[in-house]
């Protein structure tokens, strides 16, 4: 029961509603063995009619239950006729079945709204550790395989975990009170019974452990699907280009059948919960019956016809609540499975954390500072003894061959991971001392590949500032050389730019990413470089964009075309993750080292 603590801890706010539940199942369960205790007194009164009044004390002194129903017929039938008495027990009987029915309406009302809540918060919470997971997290783990966490096995907990939440109440409660009534009846027959359910249980126990292995398959299957779906998507010019479509397809396919022998083989085992359960208990129930018969033909043991006729309709009771039980016996270990997947994610280890008392970041007002900085990451040495300084309102260029360290170096500046050795200061304080938020509230970030979300022009620009006003925002598309291509579209600052701006160009979309960052208008600017993947015309627009954004602002430049960062303050040459040369870009031409020669493999003059 460990697997499913966190369900559990996500229905314990909610005792109260456990509470009336539980309740309400409780009535429920003593009305319906109330309809069917009715079964005797009318069987009672159809075949044997009103024989003279029981002695009470007799009746009393043995417990005998038809002797105590006996009594009560010939009582009530002292004053009133065998007919009334028949209206009497059908009303009774039709009463205590709408009021079963009526608690077991309030108590399914109750119920479904909390699993709801259960599986939305249990989707919250996976989106939000999605949120504060390092970056590095998702270079190890496939993006298809996580949307199938937080989609399919969320689905598959829901259907078959939480799905199941009222039995883990309603049916043990339906069988305890059900088993309480037939001990009454007959404690010989009841503990013939008690002899017979265990070897059911083994059955079906042996029967559903395998149940784990194979759903967990077929999780990690369905997470493949997700991840070439995604991979297509993303890849279908490509695939195309390359009339790789029949490689896809098949990659696809095999996938997809090995998905679907899995999933036959868990349906197999999980569909054969109910039918075997049901044979086993006609098994026990045809026990029942040749014991329980021959307890009723032996006239000296005590067990009347009417009283086994009752006994059999309260043992039939149980047989669903058990079926029930059994079934989500299965259910729970095929969704085990889906629990596991789901709490990999959620307990995963948050590598960037936030110091205990941080210290908020108002401004940047002196310096980042690099001291003897190292980053390895999987036993990996990315980066080695860099110190480097960068002062305010200078821009410093990072370039070098590629893998040499230099987007893991810029990295580090919004903690987007941590040094592994040495310290990296701002403003004379170590990054970790200050809180995450307000270190990267100081930052704007382009990238190489524009990210825009499936929303319109202005809540793009507006990213994380949704108060923003109109003007605001036409204010920097217009620093971003945007606006006039903005107003060119028939909703302005209302068109959808589509899934990851695919109705933009790529200046188009990087013109928005840069009027974002202008829009937050922070003091250090990280620039991937922006303008390397364009044609000429959109090329110029950007860096012109670029040089309205880098005014007056700590930059960092990732540089791959070296022609844009002629003008850096500081140019620092990075190759296998250590500083290998450093200066402006003519004093790195007169060292005639690895810059010049990347210089000239470039035709730069």
């Amino acid at each position: 029961m460990k697997r499913y603590a966190r369900v559990f801890s996500l229905v314990s706010p909610y005792k109260g509603k456990i509470g009336a539940y539980s309740i309400f199942i409780l009535l429920s369960t003593v009305f319906s063995i109330l309809s069917i205790g009715m079964l005797m007194p009318f069987l009672q009164l159809i075949f044997i009619g009103n024989s003279p009044t029981l002695n009470a004390a007799k009746q009393t002194s043995a417990g005998d239950i038809t002797e105590m129903v006996q009594l009560w017929i010939s009582t009530y039938a002292s004053t009133h006729s065998s007919m009334q008495l028949l209206l009497l027990i059908c009303a009774l009987m039709l009463t205590a079945i709408i009021l079963k029915n009526l608690f077991l309406y309030l108590a399914i009302y109750i119920l479904n709204p909390l699993k709801n809540k259960v599986v939305t918060e249990l989707r919250a919470q996976m989106y939000h550790k999605i949120l504060e997971l390092p970056i590095g997290y998702f270079t190890e783990k496939r993006k298809g395989d996580l949307m199938s966490r937080i989609t399919n096995d969320i689905g598959e907990v829901e259907g078959s975990v939480v799905g199941t939440l009222e039995g883990w109440i309603r049916d043990p409660l339906q069988i305890m009170l059900n088993l309480g009534m037939l001990i009454w009846i007959s404690p010989r027959l009841t503990f013939f019974l008690l002899i017979m359910l265990p070897g059911v249980g083994f059955v079906i126990g042996r029967v559903s452990r395998s149940l784990k292995k194979q759903s967990l398959a077929a999780a990690q299957k369905q997470g493949e699907t997700v991840s070439i779906l995604d991979e297509t998507l993303s890849g279908l010019r490509v695939i195309k280009a390359f009339t790789a479509e029949a490689l896809l397809s098949k990659k696809f396919l095999q996938v997809n059948n090995d998905l679907l022998h899995t999933k036959n083989k868990i349906g197999y085992r999980r569909d054969l919960a109910s039918p075997m359960s049901e044979t086993l208990g006609i098994f026990v129930f045809c026990g029942v019956l040749l014991y329980g018969g021959s307890l009723v033909l032996n006239q000296d043991i005590g067990l009347k016809g009417a009283a086994f006729i009752t006994y059999l309709g309260l043992f039939y009771n149980i047989i669903n609540p058990a079926k029930a039980l059994s079934t989500s016996f299965y259910n729970m270990q095929k969704g085990s499975a889906a629990i596991g997947r789901i709490e990999e994610v959620l307990n995963a280890e948050l590598v960037i954390k936030e110091a205990a008392n941080p210290i908020q970041l108002q401004s940047f007002n002196h310096s980042i500072e690099f001291k003897n900085v190292s980053f390895q990451y999987d036993d990996v040495q990315i980066l080695k003894n860099i110190n480097l300084t960068i002062k305010k309102g200078t821009t410093v260029a990072l370039v070098g061959s590629s893998g040499a360290g230099k987007s893991t170096l810029a990295d580090l500046v919004p903690r987007f991971h941590d040094v592994s050795g040495g310290e990296l200061l701002i403003d004379g304080k170590n990054i970790k001392d200050y809180s995450i938020q307000s270190v990267r509230s100081q930052m704007g970030i382009v990238t190489q590949e524009p990210i825009l979300f499936n929303d319109t022009v202005a809540a793009n620009i507006s990213l994380g500032y949704a108060d923003a006003p109109a003007t605001a925002i036409e204010a920097a598309a217009k620093v971003a050389n945007a606006q006039q291509f903005i107003q060119l579209k028939e909703d302005g600052y209302a068109t959808n730019v589509g899934d990851r701006g695919t109705k933009l160009s790529g200046g188009e979309r990087q013109r928005i990413t840069i009027a974002r960052a202008v829009l937050k208008n922070p003091p250090i600017l990280i620039l991937d470089e922006a303008t390397s993947s364009l044609d000429t015309e959109s090329e110029k627009l950007v860096q012109d964009a670029i040089n309205n954004i880098m005014k007056d602002r700590t930059t960092i430049v990732i540089a791959h075309r070296l022609s844009t960062i002629r003008h850096a303050d500081e140019i620092v040459v990075l190759q296998k993750g250590t500083i290998v040369e450093r200066g402006t870009h003519d004093s790195l031409l007169a060292q005639d080292g690895f810059y010049r020669k990347l210089v000239e493999m470039q035709e730069v003059k």
